[in-house]
């Protein structure tokens, strides 16, 4: 049974930076999910940070500077988040990531620039980043349908 990683947000868990939840409400990830076959993490809380938490941007890829908005340096926490999200995914024999977009942990394609203004830049988050290292799609709330396709064509 293909297992796929996702972020603990999207599956109406409150651990984002504010303490609220992304619920992602689709019948396939419904199903999935009763079938046991996603893996929740959130790579911020696994690394050690609470709920809430002040937001956070990272602000130099290298090398990695991730600092909450008083300007503290957060990027141990993130550092081990998407160490311990990487063992997860390991351990679990993922095939594929869904995570939030945008999020300086889980985003795949953009993420804030670091300003703390609203503005998005190319690039992946800590953990994203990792997984993908390592041979990891990682797909995120907008791209549903090319997970399923994914999902559905994975053979191994």
């Amino acid at each position: 049974m293909k297992k796929i990683l996702i972020s603990s947000c999207m599956l109406g868990e409150n651990v984002r930076y504010d303490g609220r939840h992304q619920l992602l409400e689709h019948p396939i990830l419904q199903l999935w999910h009763a079938q046991g076959r996603l893996v929740s993490v959130c790579p911020e809380v696994s690394g050690g940070l609470g709920v809430p938490r002040l937001p956070a941007e990272a602000q130099c890829k290298h090398p990695i500077l991730v600092v909450n908005s008083e300007g503290e340096d957060v990027t141990p926490e993130f550092l081990t988040g998407a160490e311990k999200t990487l063992e997860l995914a390991q351990k679990e024999h993922v095939c594929c990531a869904l995570m939030k977009a945008k999020s300086p942990s889980c985003g795949n394609q953009q993420i804030y620039d670091g300003s703390f203004n609203g503005h998005l830049t190319s690039g992946q988050g800590i953990a994203a980043a990792e997984l993908m290292r390592h041979g990891y799609p990682v797909f995120n709330e907008n791209q549903l349908e090319q997970l399923f396709d994914f999902v559905e064509n994975y053979d191994h």
